[in-house]
């Protein structure tokens, strides 16, 4: 399945904000909302496959994750509280590091993929743990170990020197992959979530010193840094939840929208009330010089708008009743394939 044009630019767009500080100044409000808006759009886009995802959330998972979520927050508020920062950060960025390079090979794998021989996408090499071949084997191809190389150098030069570039790049795979592999399912569970993690981010940056403690704490990709030309704060900062989860939602909206052959109806609704949200969020902040929760105003900016929407053109059923979970389960037939087709 190829890339349309306005996927290409959007994919360019993002590759040359994300080098543009390290040449000219960049306003790191306008960097926040394009990076983060454009990393929406790329994943979306990705996420448009044609075979829909084995697996798909259920309202359970979706009501137990905020809850999973605070308690992992807690857990690292008191070890950062208690521990050595540096032997945790340590103990961290090597977990982010491995994933950083799985993460990042995957993400420009694509784009490497066609200039590469044809039998290095398709021969599939097997690789078992000496002594331990039966529980632990890997399987791979050549054209993934040629991606793997930009994954580990990027890798080794965030851990050596912790730039905010490598964090970033790190940080955007991360994002892509979350957006492109991640399945809501159904627009009812995407709603449980958000409404769930909507209360979650509110009560822990409000209420408690936690999030932000944990997040000026925490030295790994967990957050894009955005320089700035204030020298007592260098670095503005967007957590990857709030544009992976806000993220799974607009492209949910996106393969709804293809699934009925009928492209960047929804999606351009969720999409540009991920861009309002984001922009209020920023607004806010400098209007009172203080950290926001960023899903205090995404949340129902991409909810509300796919809802006004939604009522507007009398479709609340068919939407609702949307569970790609039930998809899944289907064999594909011709007219899934005609659908798959509108995208390539």
């Amino acid at each position: 399945m190829g890339m349309n044009n306005h996927e290409r630019a959007a994919n360019v767009a993002l590759l040359g904000l994300t080098f543009a500080p390290l040449f000219f100044t960049v306003n790191s409000n306008l960097n926040v909302i394009m990076t983060a808006c454009l990393t929406v759009y790329v994943g979306c886009y990705r996420s448009v496959k044609c075979s829909p995802p084995s697996e798909t959330m259920s309202n359970e998972h979706a009501m137990r994750f905020p809850l999973v979520g605070s308690a992992m927050l807690l857990s690292l508020f008191l070890l950062f509280k208690f521990f050595s920062k540096d032997l945790v950060n340590a103990v961290l960025t090597c977990y982010f590091c491995v994933l950083g390079i799985i993460a990042l090979s995957a993400t420009v794998l694509p784009a490497i993929k066609h200039y590469l021989p044809k039998h290095w996408n398709e021969d599939v090499i097997a690789w078992h743990a000496p002594y331990f071949s039966s529980a632990l084997s890997v399987e791979f191809t050549r054209s993934q170990i040629v991606a793997s190389i930009p994954g580990t150098i990027f890798v080794f030069w965030y851990a050596s020197q912790k730039h905010w570039l490598a964090n970033n790049i790190l940080g955007i795979s991360f994002c892509i992959q979350g957006i492109e592999m991640l399945s809501l399912g159904s627009f009812k569970t995407g709603a449980i979530l958000l409404a769930g993690l909507f209360v979650y981010d509110i009560f822990w940056v409000f209420f408690t010193p936690v999030m932000v403690s944990v997040a000026k704490s925490f030295d790994a990709p967990i957050k894009l840094l955005f320089p700035t030309s204030d020298s007592a704060r260098p670095f503005s900062m967007l957590g990857l939840g709030d544009i992976v989860i806000p993220g799974i939602f607009v492209a949910l909206a996106l393969r709804f929208d293809v699934s009925r052959g009928k492209q960047n109806g929804y999606f351009n609704s969720a999409f540009l009330g991920y861009t309002i949200g984001l922009i209020l969020t920023i607004i806010v902040m400098n209007w009172f010089q203080a950290a926001q929760p960023a899903l205090l105003y995404i949340v129902p900016g991409v909810i509300g708008f796919l809802a006004v929407h939604c009522l507007w053109n009398g479709e609340v059923k068919p939407l609702l009743e949307y569970d790609e979970s039930k998809i899944a389960a289907k064999p594909s037939n011709s007219s899934s394939d005609q659908t798959n087709k509108k995208v390539e």
